[in-house]
């Protein structure tokens, strides 16, 4: 039994103290903390509100949308913040910044402050969004390093999450405040901040679990090192999903009482709650196997020592090559910095641990970089723009708050689907992760241009196609950078890869969409926007806009397909063998051998291991 009868109550606290501390509650900490930090993709819901008790025209709020995104994509700070401190400390600042930008939005909005320039609202914006880069760098960057085997599925199961924040906030505001957009704002301030203080401490790095030892050499994964516990929570994620899908429907449908909110909100939190079953059911299993190599006897097995002479004349060629390294020292500051540029622009192989300077001037990454730039930059104006392009169109007001919904699901489904999908696919038929990006963003040219020629009742299904594109690139994004580039500096090269986001808004959003809409409503107002009405009504308030945005998203198509073709060789071959062999060296180290004794070793790296087996004697203290 896994609790002596004698000694129930402190084998209780110990095994609830092993939950708490272990691998998997960490993991679904970052789950609930990441499944309110995506605020960012809810802007539509509350962009009218303020727009209209600010006096913005569109271009203003785009600005700020824009705003909202670089702060949300730019981890300038949180990358190398995360890289030499705990991840608590990430997570406390990003704390800080969320209740202090989105605050001062509320009160601004509210009228109790004197109304702010643009400029401080952008700082607002930009400051309550960048907390997001600080807990996305710390939950989601930390969970990849615990789990670097099955990166793609992390990544999948954790920013589908943050595709669902959208639609969870949505449902917690109605409960708590009513329909009421300015109290949306005040939701986003408070929020984030408890539960990072409830589950922040959990999110920390921990050693990577060996292989089960008694797995009988079938090659067969622990409890510790298994991926069933993902699959178990990618279940309760599409419940999850499924639950808040069926909620907007009905909601949309009929009339909903405030008690009905609440006890919809509830069954909510029961459903974010659910995975610490799973936890729970983790840990239970890792202390029983615990409990069981305890009880088997050790096995002893001793390796003959390996000769180590060395032939005649190695010394001495040795010894030469030191010599030989010693006269290339550099002897001058001129010397050091050609010898930087050297390193800088000869860089490891793919897969291995690129240094940040070597990973941001490379082809690989300048051509990702792009690829994302356009891909994401078009699929986010859609998305920041859907309330006005409903309204544009003639969608009634509590409608465009359902495309807003239904693009926080389908973001959960794009972001799920890319990530588990295009582990497995990797796994089973060396299918390349660029390619996968190639087929989002074909999809996403659909959507576009739907948009640009307003087909009647289409933007629903539009909704879905953008929601599912936009989720489905960024944990292919991030999938590709770690592969590439390794995991050693991944905290501050994930966040330069966000950082296409907001390039791709500015130009996309900002300076095509946002000018040409007010173009367009200015000729529908007598020339000006000047003190009059902002709105445009018709197709063509976005019609040539989403016409460039389309043909921006098929350069981004051209330029992955090269990145497809840098890579195929990479992807062909197996990219996680280096995680496996680091796991086996540590068994060798720690004494993890099954092979009973007299028996020989089947393990070809280990008879290949010369001079370092002398006298390594592996000991199973099962």
């Amino acid at each position: 039994m896994v609790f002596q009868s004698g000694n129930v109550g402190g084998g209780a606290v110990r095994f609830a103290r092993q939950v708490v501390l272990g691998r998997w509650f960490m993991a679904f900490a970052s789950m609930l903390i990441l499944s309110v930090s995506g605020a960012t993709l809810i802007f539509g819901m509350y962009s009218k509100e303020l727009k209209s008790s600010l006096g913005y025209d569109q271009r203003t709020l785009n600005t700020l949308a824009f705003f909202k995104d670089l702060g949300y994509n730019v981890g300038i700070l949180a990358g190398p913040i995360n890289e030499v401190t705990p991840p608590w400390l990430g997570l406390a600042i990003g704390a800080a910044l969320n209740l202090g930008g989105y605050l001062m939005i509320y009160l601004a909005m509210e009228g109790r402050t004197a109304r702010p320039p643009v400029w401080l609202m952008c700082i607002y914006i930009c400051a309550g969004t960048n907390s997001q880069s600080f807990t996305n760098t710390c939950a989601l960057v930390t969970c990849v390093k615990n789990f670097p085997e099955s990166r793609g599925i992390v990544l999948g199961l954790l920013k589908s999450f943050t595709g669902l924040s959208g639609a969870i906030f949505a449902q917690i505001y109605l409960a708590i405040y009513g329909d009421d957009a300015k109290s949306l704002v005040l939701l986003i301030a408070w929020l984030p901040v408890v539960v990072s203080a409830l589950f922040g401490h959990a999110i920390r790095i921990m050693p990577h679990p060996r292989p089960s030892r008694h797995a009988g050499g079938s090659g067969k994964s622990s409890a510790a090192t298994t991926n069933e516990a993902f699959f178990h929570f990618l279940y309760i994620s599409i419940a999850l999903a499924a639950y808040l899908l069926v909620m907007i429907v009905v909601q949309k449908q009929t009339s909903f009482s405030h008690p009905a909110y609440a006890v919809s909100a509830a069954a909510l939190l029961l459903l974010l709650f659910l995975p610490l079953v799973v936890v729970v059911k983790q840990e239970y299993k890792i202390l029983k196997a615990l409990e069981e190599s305890l009880r088997e006897p050790p096995r002893v097995t001793v390796e003959q020592p390996t000769s180590l002479q060395m032939a005649p004349g190695q010394s001495t060629a040795i010894e030469e090559a030191e010599a030989a390294e010693a006269k290339q020292q550099p002897s001058s500051s001129s010397s050091c910095l050609g010898s930087c540029l050297k390193h800088m622009f000869t860089p490891p192989p793919r897969g291995e641990d690129y240094s940040i300077p070597q990973a941001l001037v490379s082809i690989d990454m300048l051509l990702l970089f792009l690829a994302t730039v356009c891909g994401t930059g078009a699929t986010l104006t859609a998305i920041d723009n859907m309330g006005q392009i409903g309204q544009s169109l003639g969608y009634p007001a509590n409608t465009v708050n359902t495309f807003v919904s239904l693009i926080s699901i389908w973001n959960y489904a794009g972001r799920v689907t890319s990530g588990f999908a295009s582990e497995i696919l990797l796994a089973r038929y060396r299918f390349p992760r660029p390619l996968m990006i190639t087929l989002v963003l074909l999809l996403s040219c659909a959507g576009h241009l739907l948009i640009a020629f307003g087909v009647p009742q289409s933007l629903y299904f539009t909704s879905v196609i953008v929601g599912f594109c936009f989720g489905a690139q960024w944990p292919l994004v991030y999938a590709i950078i770690s592969e590439l580039f390794g995991l050693k500096y991944y905290s501050t090269l994930y966040n330069f890869g966000n950082v296409a986001s907001p390039v791709g808004v500015y130009l996309l959003n900002v300076r095509v969409a946002g000018y040409l809409y007010d173009v367009e409503a200015a000729k529908q107002n007598g020339g000006t926007l000047a003190g009059g009405d902002k709105t445009c009504i018709g197709v063509q308030c976005f019609k040539k806009s989403f016409l460039i945005i389309t043909a921006a998203t098929a350069v981004g198509v051209l330029v992955s397909l090269v990145l497809v073709w840098r890579t195929k060789s990479f992807y062909k071959g197996d990219i996680y063998a280096k995680f496996r062999d680091a796991s086996a060296a540590q068994d060798l180290l720690a004494g993890d051998c099954d092979s009973p004794a007299g028996q020989p070793r089947k393990d070809a790296d280990v008879a290949e291991s010369g001079p370092k087996a002398v006298g390594q004697a592996h000991v199973h203290a099962a």
